[in-house]
Parts: structure tokens; C-alpha cells; sequence
């Protein structure tokens, strides 16, 4: 019986430990936090980047030559380009695509 239980718990504390792993790449921008973005980003008119064979997602980093840029808002860590004419919010550390502003 008790070694069930150890099995059960490792389980458990697998799952919570691949849930948290999932928790850390969602990005979670207050509703009007998203608002003010969009309407900054609309509002700066930046050209749009073409990156040829790359399939734009969430999670697609982008490659160094692509400029980001600060988006100025206040909580927002994120910064933005443009790829395709889709707005996207960029993690700077990473360089990795949060979000695709629609």
C-alpha cells in the first residue's frame, strides 16, 4: 500500500512540475493592458520585417537582425515588432515570440 502512495505522489508531483513549466511561457497581460498595447502599436505605424521560412507562432524566436522595440507601457516588459503585418510581442531576454497582436 505505502508503495502506491509514493507512486501516486511522484506522479502528482510530475504533473504539477510539467503544468508549472507549461504556466511560465503564457503570457498574461491585463485586460487593459492589452488595449493600451494594441493602440500603441497601431499608433507607431512601424514597417512591417519579412522572414523568409519562418512560420510565425508563439514561441518562434527571432533572429538577432530583427529590431525590437520598447513598447511605452507601463508593466510591460515585453517588446514588439512587426513580422508579416502581425504585430508581435517579444520576450527581449529570449528573443521568443509571446504573443501575435491581432
Amino acid at each position: 500500500m505505502k508503495k502506491y502512495i509514493v507512486s501516486a505522489v511522484a506522479g502528482l508531483a510530475l504533473v504539477a512540475g510539467i503544468g508549472a513549466s507549461f504556466a511560465q511561457d503564457v503570457v498574461i497581460l491585463k485586460p487593459e493592458q492589452q488595449t493600451v498595447v494594441r493602440e500603441y502599436i497601431h499608433k507607431q505605424k512601424l514597417a512591417s520585417v519579412s522572414l523568409l521560412g519562418v512560420e510565425l507562432n508563439v514561441g518562434t524566436a527571432l533572429p538577432d537582425t530583427v529590431e525590437l522595440h520598447a513598447i511605452e507601457v507601463p508593466d510591460v516588459k515585453y517588446k514588439y515588432t512587426v513580422v508579416g503585418d502581425h504585430a508581435v510581442l517579444v520576450d527581449p531576454d529570449t528573443r521568443k515570440v509571446v504573443q501575435i497582436i491581432e
